[in-house]
C-alpha cells in the first residue's frame, strides 16, 4: 500500500510541475553534526523533499492559497549508536518514512492556515536503519550498533493543523511576532504545540504572506527579483506530547523489544536564519528539544536544518 502511495505522490508531483503554475522545490536537511561533530543521539537525521505550487483563489480576505506535497524520513537512535548493549538504549532506534500533502493558506491579515495528511511506516519498513548505516559508510563514521532492538512496524496515518496569527498586524516594521500553534493526530505522533515567533531584519520585513517564513514565497506573477529577504527568527515553544511511536511503540501492540513512557511536557527552542534573493531560498536553523522519555538517562538534545528551494518561471 505504501508503495502504491509513493507512486501516487509521484504521478502527482509529475502532472503539477506539467501544468507550469508557479512552483517551489527544494529539500531540508537535520542533522546533529549540524551543531556539534560530537552530538549523535536521539533524532539523529532526516530529510525532506518537497514542491508546492500556488493555486487560484477568489476569496477576499485570502491572499494565497499554495498546495504542497512532501516525502520525508526521520531517524532517531539512543544517546549512542554503539548500543549492541540492550541496557544502552535509553531511547529506541526508529525511522518513520512518510508522504505528505497539505493545503497551506494565507490571509490578507498575514494569518497562515496548513492543513495536511501523512501516510508512512514507522520502524524496518521505513529503512532507518539501511539509510544509516550507508550515510555511516559513505562518510567513513563509526558503525552503528544496536538497531535489532529497534521499532516495530507500524502504520502511519497522520492529521496535523497548524494556525499562526499576526501580533499587531498594521505595523510593517524591521521587527515583528507572531503567535502560532499546531496540533498532530494520528497513530504514531499525538501532540500540541503552541509560542511565539519573532522575526528580527536590517530592513522592513516582508508581509507573512510573501515571506519564507511559512513559506509563501510564491506569487502569481513569478517577479521574483521584486523581493529579497534576510532576517533573523526566534521560536520559544511548549509541546504536550500526548504519544510518541517512536519512544513508545505501534499503539496497537507491545511487540517492540525497547519503550518508554513519555515525558508529556517539553520546552522547545528554533532559531536561525531566512533568506531569498531572486528564485533562492536558503535557511539554517537551530532547533533545541526538551526531554523526551522518562528514564534516568536521557537528556535534552538539538540538531540543526539546512533547507535550499528554487522557484521555478
Amino acid at each position: 500500500m505504501l508503495k502504491k502511495s509513493l507512486l501516487l505522490f509521484v504521478f502527482v508531483s509529475c502532472s503539477v510541475l506539467a501544468q507550469k503554475k508557479p512552483t517551489e522545490i527544494g529539500i531540508v536537511f537535520d542533522n546533529d553534526l549540524y551543531v556539534s561533530t560530537v552530538n549523535d543521539k536521539y533524532y539523529t537525521n532526516g530529510f525532506e523533499f518537497f514542491y508546492r505550487y500556488l493555486i487560484s483563489n477568489e476569496k477576499e480576505k485570502v491572499n494565497k492559497k499554495i498546495v504542497e506535497f512532501r516525502l520525508g524520513q526521520y531517524i532517531y537512535n539512543p544517546q549512542t549508536i554503539r548500543a549492541d548493549d540492550f541496557y544502552k538504549n535509553d531511547r529506541p532506534f526508529a525511522g518513520y518514512l512518510f508522504a505528505e500533502a497539505s493545503l497551506n493558506t494565507f490571509y490578507q491579515n498575514q494569518s497562515v492556515l496548513k492543513i495536511n495528511g501523512q501516510i508512512g511506516y514507522v520502524g524496518p519498513n521505513a529503512l532507518g536503519e539501511e539509510v544509516q548505516r550507508g550515510f555511516h559508510d559513505l562518510f567513513g563514521y563509526r558503525n552503528v550498533y544496536g538497531w535489532q532492538y529497534q521499532i516495530k512496524n507500524a502504520f502511519a496515518i497522520q492529521a496535523n493543523v497548524f494556525y499562526s496569527v499576526k501580533l499587531f498586524p498594521k505595523k510593517e516594521t524591521q521587527i515583528d511576532a507572531q503567535f502560532q500553534g499546531e496540533a498532530s493526530v494520528g497513530t504514531i505522533f499525538n501532540s500540541v504545540t503552541v509560542g511565539p515567533v519573532f522575526r528580527f531584519s536590517l530592513k522592513k520585513l516582508l508581509p507573512v504572506y510573501n515571506s519564507n517564513l511559512y513559506d509563501g514565497s510564491l506569487r502569481a506573477d513569478r517577479n521574483y527579483k521584486e523581493e529579497s529577504e534576510f532576517y533573523f527568527y526566534a521560536s520559544p515553544k511548549v509541546n504536550y506530547q500526548a504519544y510518541d511511536a517512536t519512544i513508545q511503540g505501534s499503539m496497537f501492540n507491545d511487540n517492540s523489544p525497547v519503550t518508554f513512557p513519555l515525558e508529556p511536557f517539553r520546552f522547545n527552542g528554533e532559531a536561525g536564519l531566512k533568506y531569498r534573493k531572486n528564485h533562492w531560498n536558503l535557511s539554517y536553523s537551530f532547533l533545541f528539544r526538551g526531554r523526551e522519555a522518562k528514564n534516568n538517562v536521557i537528556e535534552d538534545y538539538f540538531y540543526g536544518s539546512i533547507g535550499v528551494g528554487y522557484l521555478l518561471d
